[in-house]
């Protein structure tokens, strides 16, 4: 088992890789190169870094991802690639996707885009909150401990 993260704008890279240090689990940071950085990490995380293109982190998570691992992403598309090949997919919210409510985030999503490339107008997500990541922190450790 290891955990990938969507790293772009994944807000709970640090809480990843706190965790995942106590539960001695390796860590993969996929982000484009323009968030290229030089930053030095621990020993467990390694950083991959993809061409700035549509889906390109996207299409590496799949390719790196295997049945069991731990994938962290806001990426509703994303994590319906993942969930067929065994993933436990993670949103940095503090929810896991899964069969059954994968198709319903999808469609709201598609709806939402409709209605914007019509010239409307929707909501955007609410920020990110302590409650949000206090959720996201109780929803890992529970992963790792099944490990």
């Amino acid at each position: 088992m290891k955990i990938i993260v969507d790293a772009d704008a994944c807000p709970v890279k640090d809480i990843v890789m706190e965790e995942a240090a106590r539960a001695s689990v390796p860590v993969t940071l996929v982000s484009s190169l323009s968030h290229y950085s030089s930053k030095d990490l621990p020993a467990h995380v390694e950083a991959v870094y993809v061409e700035a293109g549509p889906d390109a982190a996207d299409f590496r998570i799949v390719q790196l991802a295997k049945k069991g691992d731990i994938v962290v992403t806001q990426d509703y598309g994303l994590a319906s690639l993942l969930l067929p090949k065994g993933c436990i997919v993670l949103h940095h919210k503090g929810f896991e996707y899964n069969d059954l409510n994968i198709d319903n985030l999808l469609v709201t999503r598609h709806v939402g885009s409709m209605i914007r490339k019509g010239g409307g107008r929707t909501k955007g997500p609410k920020p990110f909150s302590k409650e949000d990541r206090a959720a996201f922190l109780t929803l890992l450790r529970k992963k790792l401990e099944l490990k």
